[in-house]
């Protein structure tokens, strides 16, 4: 069973989000960049395996993704900087 993450303050400004078809499964938020990217491989390699996973990574003041798995590119992946 997975659990949600939650933060006890307000979010940061990354914002990591698991989902499965489709479906948010667990979110996190950080205010550092190096260790939003840190937590998406982490989050790769500890639920990658779930079928239909995906994770992405959001910067939420700049209305951008930075990064997300499984991605396309097979040259990028997580942490690349892609």
């Amino acid at each position: 069973m997975l659990v949600a993450v939650t933060s006890t303050s307000s979010p940061g400004r990354y914002h990591l989000l698991l989902t499965t078809g489709g479906r948010p499964v667990v979110h996190g938020w950080w205010d550092d960049k190096a260790e939003a990217r840190r937590k998406l491989v982490s989050w790769v390699g500890a639920y990658g395996s779930i079928p239909a996973a995906r994770v992405a990574l959001t910067d939420e003041e700049a209305g951008e993704q930075l990064a997300a798995w499984p991605d396309e590119d097979p040259a990028s992946g997580p942490g690349s900087g892609a």
